[in-house]
């Protein structure tokens, strides 16, 4: 009974010292747009860590998504996902969260449009978005906080989908992906859980499944107003069925639409992603 009480005694006291540390830098990265121009520009990146922890902890890369106007994309402002950002801190990882190109403060041209409904083009879209990640990477190879050799790309709806981008990359030292939501072409005020040329998405999953080679998880909530049920299980399986590794969580409909569960409804998702990420980062 003694050392137990010595033990949280010693726990409280180093909880008492910890401290969430919120780092905000402009980081230059350049990105491709659909037609093949190249912008250059400094994007803000937030970056969180606990201040007790010694030595470098592992990554993870959290990506925004996508809103359809351009008005809701600059009402943006600083991407950080706070709550999601500590819970990840308190699991012991350093979080960058990047304000990409196109969005709130770090503005610019819209590099990421992936044209109209008839004619998506999504691949140059992702690929832009992913751009900005592996950048963003190579900038935190320079900080003694992050071991960049244990990286994880997590991201939500078009942030989900440049998951599965950069881990189509394979690049040094990304171990593992997480997919929330992710996909494009969603329009629900007009065809809720009808996106445009889901073909096209289907399509694109299964080109990355065919060069990817870390494990990942998707998570899509019943509900999904932008995708419905149905279309993400066809892009995962397309994923699987090229190669791909990978698995997939339908998690329950959310009162409020589904789209959004990984910031409205993170007791439904946190115990599976904190499973899966402790045994990706084992390797």
């Amino acid at each position: 009974m003694i050392r137990v009480l010595a033990a949280l005694a010693l726990a409280a006291c180093f909880a008492s010292h910890a401290a969430l540390v919120e780092v905000k830098r402009w980081v230059p990265v350049k990105a491709l747009d659909s037609y093949g121009h190249e912008f250059t520009r400094d994007i803000m990146v937030t970056m969180f860590y606990e201040n007790s922890v010694d030595g470098p902890r592992p990554v993870v890369i959290l990506n925004h998504g996508r809103a359809p106007t351009p008005a809701e994309r600059q009402a943006l402002g600083r991407a950080s996902y706070l709550a999601v950002s500590k819970w990840l801190v308190q699991l012991g990882y350093f979080v960058a969260v990047p304000t990409r190109i196109g969005y709130g403060v770090t503005g610019g041209p819209d590099v990421e449009d992936t044209r109209g409904c008839r004619n998506k083009t999504y691949g140059p879209g992702y690929a832009a978005s992913a751009s900005q990640t592996v950048q963003v990477l190579e900038y935190l190879r320079g900080w003694k906080e992050a071991a960049t050799d244990r990286v994880v790309v997590m991201g939500q709806s078009f942030g989900g989908t440049t998951a599965i981008t950069v881990a189509s990359m394979n690049l040094r030292g990304v171990l593992a992906a997480v997919n929330f939501a992710g996909g494009g072409g969603g329009r629900p005020a007009t065809h809720p859980g009808d996106p445009c040329s889901p073909h096209e998405m289907k399509r694109l999953f299964a080109e990355y499944g065919r060069t990817s080679r870390i494990p990942s998880l998707w998570l899509y909530s019943e509900n999904d107003e932008y995708f419905g049920p149905k279309h993400p299980r066809e892009w995962f399986e397309a994923f699987r069925e090229a190669g791909g590794r990978g698995d997939f969580i339908q998690l329950p409909p959310h009162p409020t639409g589904g789209h959004g569960s990984f910031t409205k409804a993170p007791e439904t998702w946190q115990p599976q992603v904190e499973a899966f990420l402790r045994e990706a980062l084992r390797r």
